[in-house]
Formats: structure tokens, sequence, C-alpha cells
């Protein structure tokens, strides 16, 4: 087996709370990250900033980065655009030679500056927000595979669907289950080196992008997990959202939820509905196309510090719903899987 592609994760000024796609790949990706870019936190270290990260050096720039095959671009901005105090890292880069990995909507392949400088250099650029070209409409076959689907939906934006999705597919694997991971967003694509970015996808698709994956896979696992996008509630991602759980038909739902969150990611004029009306709003939009029942909850608790907080978080979260529930980073998500299968 080769060695892993060394690489060097940009998310300036946003690491680690609001850089997702970095942490995601430090966490779950099989990369050698070598380093982190972060002008804000230069000389300290990933693990400084989170726990349950591994030990990254994070540097200034990446003219202060060690050598490496690729430069990652860690964050995913609302609405998916290009920071132009990125331009330099990136540029650097390319001239080093380096590939350059970015999930944001504004494809890099498309700036002549970047362009260019990869021709020159005989660099690669991926840009795996970029949908291909044969994606089209759901033809209502998801359930006919042989795997059960699973798919994690959210109370928002941004509580941790990737990440209980990837922990969840861990521990089923743990419990001996033949499970599997489709992935519907840039981080889960990077992670898992597959799939279809279902918030690029023209909206007549989006459904289909997502029947695509598990018709490709459902037949190989026993079970698929897939990654949830948005809220059915949020005013900006909800029709990503719905796309996703009429596209797979899911046999079964997992709300997620971060514990602290009472508005809407970026847009704190909405609040939350109170978490039980989830449960009716997920269960009866899915039903028309395909039955499915919130069977269990994932909280996110990172935002709270002490460990016996974060457990009775988890048990009022779980009365609320009145389903199973953990904390699947912070607590054993086998437990989740017993309840669940």
């Amino acid at each position: 087996m080769s060695d892993p592609q060394r690489v060097v994760v940009l998310a300036h000024e946003k690491f680690p709370d609001r850089a997702k796609t970095a942490t995601g790949v430090l966490k779950y990706a099989d990369y050698d990250v070598v380093a982190v870019l972060d002008r804000d936190k230069p000389g300290t270290s990933t693990a400084d900033h989170r726990r349950d990260l591994p030990d990254v050096p994070i540097v200034s720039s990446m003219a202060d980065a060690p050598e490496a095959d690729a430069l990652l671009v860690g964050i995913a901005p609302i609405g998916g655009g290009f920071d132009e105090t990125w331009r330099e890292d990136v540029r650097t880069a390319l001239e080093r030679g380096c590939d350059v990995i970015a999930g944001l909507h504004y494809f890099l392949n498309d700036d002549e500056e970047f362009a260019a400088l990869a021709d020159e250099y005989g660099c690669e650029i991926n840009d795996v927000r970029k949908p291909h070209e044969d994606i089209g409409v759901a033809n209502g076959t998801a359930a006919d595979v042989d795997a059960e689907i699973v798919l994690t939906v959210g109370t928002d934006c941004s509580v941790g669907k990737m990440t209980a999705t990837l922990e969840l597919v861990e521990a089923a694997r743990e419990q001996g289950i033949d499970a599997g991971f489709i992935p519907t967003g840039q981080t889960g694509i990077m992670i898992a080196g597959w799939g279809n970015p279902v918030d690029r996808v023209v909206s007549d698709f989006t459904a289909g992008s997502v029947e695509e994956m598990i018709l490709e896979k459902g037949d190989e696992y026993d079970v698929l997990f897939v990654e949830g996008q948005g809220s059915i509630v949020h005013p900006a991602y909800s029709a990503v959202t719905c796309g996703i759980l009429h596209g797979a038909m899911a046999d079964k739902l997992i709300l997620c939820h971060e514990s602290t969150r009472e508005a809407i990611h970026g847009y704190e004029s909405f609040a939350l509905p109170d978490l039980s009306e989830y449960v009716s709003l997920y269960e009866n939009l899915a039903a028309p196309v395909h039955e499915a029942d919130i069977v269990a909850g994932a909280l996110n608790t990172s935002n709270v510090d002490d460990d016996d907080e974060a457990a009775a978080a988890v048990d009022a979260y779980a009365d609320e719903l009145g389903v199973p529930a953990v904390d699947p980073v912070r607590q054993d998500a086998t437990d989740l899987i017993d309840e669940v299968f």
C-alpha cells in the first residue's frame, strides 16, 4: 500500500469551529496532514484547540508549511465563495508543485491564474463540488436495493450530521454490520474519495444524485448510512434537505442537533422550532415517497465542557424526542447501533 498523500489544510481565521471541512479531514480522511494554515493561530497545534483531533502544527501561510503533495481548502463558507486573502497560499502551493483540492462553489479550475499555474507546474486542481454531467432525475427506486438505508437529518446546518454518519458507520462495523457511507457534501467526498456534491446539482436532479449513489452501492452492503445536509427548516438549504430525503427513500432517520443551538446558523433571526416538532416534520415529509421514522438522535455537545452536563443534555434530548440518543463522538456510538438495529 502506498503512503497517504501529504496535505496542508487551509483554515484561515476559522479553525476549528468554523472550519468543518478541515476538522472532518483531520479526523476521518486517509491523508497525512502535515500542517494547517490559520494566520490567527500560528505556533499552536490542532490538538490545542480540539481534544479529539490529531496533533498537527498550525502555521500562518503556505510559505511556512513543510513539503507536501497537496493543499486542501478546509473552509466551506456560506455560499461557497473564494476568499481573495487565500490567493497567495494557493499560488504558492501550485508554484511548489502541489495539487489543490477544494470544495467551493467557486471552481478553482475556472480561475485563469490558477489554471495557468497548474499547467505550468504540472499540478492538478480537484474541484470536488463539481458534479459529473450524467446525473438525471430520480426514478423512485432507491428503496429497491438490498441494503437498509439510514439517513441523518438535522435541526440546522452545521450540527454534526457528517460526523454522526461517519461515527455510526464505524460503530456499525465494530458490531459486525457490513455498513457503507454515502457522501453528499464536499467534506464527505474528500474523506470517502467519491460521491455526488448534492448542493451543486441542478435542483431537478438533487434526488437523482442521491438515488444514483444508493443504486451503485446498495447491493454491496447490509446498511447504507447517508450523510444528510442542511435542515428542513433552513431558509436557504431546505431544498437540498428535501431532495436527499426523497432521493434516499430512507428506512430510518437519525435526528442530529447541536446542544446549544437556538437559532439558524447564519440566519439568527430565525429561531429553531421545538425539538419535538422535527419528528413530525421529517416523518410527514418522507411518508408520501417512502415511510421513515426517526429512530434515534445524535447530539453534538462539543460546546459543553463538563462531561456530566453533556451526558445530562443527551438524556434530555432523548426524552424530548422519545427515542434513544447519544453524542457519537463523546460517548459510545455502538450503544445507538444496538438500539437502532
